[in-house]
């Protein structure tokens, strides 16, 4: 019973949780979980995926945003909200990807993560990318 109470504040926290932009109108954005807005593990691996693109660190980016993304196919909250977070974290990893030259790989993020989501943070890092490549 413990258990199911925990897990459903769990789940009501992902309902009022949002994202937030870290770049300017030139640059890519990376979305970060506002703090203690998600459950700790989630929120821990998109804000350090984040972190660690800021911070160059590209690999490790990719890894931590490939381990929100499993984190959120086992999430069991409102479908719209999992479908959105997953399509920041994909559009994350696609960022840390391009930054690392993984540019088939990074589109692939980024495509996906429009299709998932019609927001206007990941429309710009798609075609930002885009841009960037000349495609």
């Amino acid at each position: 019973m413990k258990l199911t109470l925990i897990k459903t504040i769990a789940l009501s926290s992902l309902l009022t949780c949002s994202a937030a932009a870290m770049a300017d109108q030139s640059d890519y954005k990376l979305m970060v979980i506002e703090t203690a807005t998600a459950p700790q593990p989630l929120e821990q691996s998109f804000n350090s995926c984040a972190l660690n693109v800021k911070s160059k660190n590209y690999a490790q980016a990719e890894a931590i945003c490939t381990k929100a993304i499993a984190l959120l196919k086992d999430a069991d909250g409102p479908k719209f909200k999992v479908r959105q977070l997953t399509s920041f974290a994909l559009s994350n990893r696609g960022v840390a990807r391009l930054k690392a030259h993984n540019d088939t790989a990074a589109l692939a993020d980024l495509y996906e993560a429009s299709k998932l989501s019609n927001s206007s943070m990941v429309s710009h890092n798609l075609t930002r990318a885009k841009e960037e490549l000349s495609l």
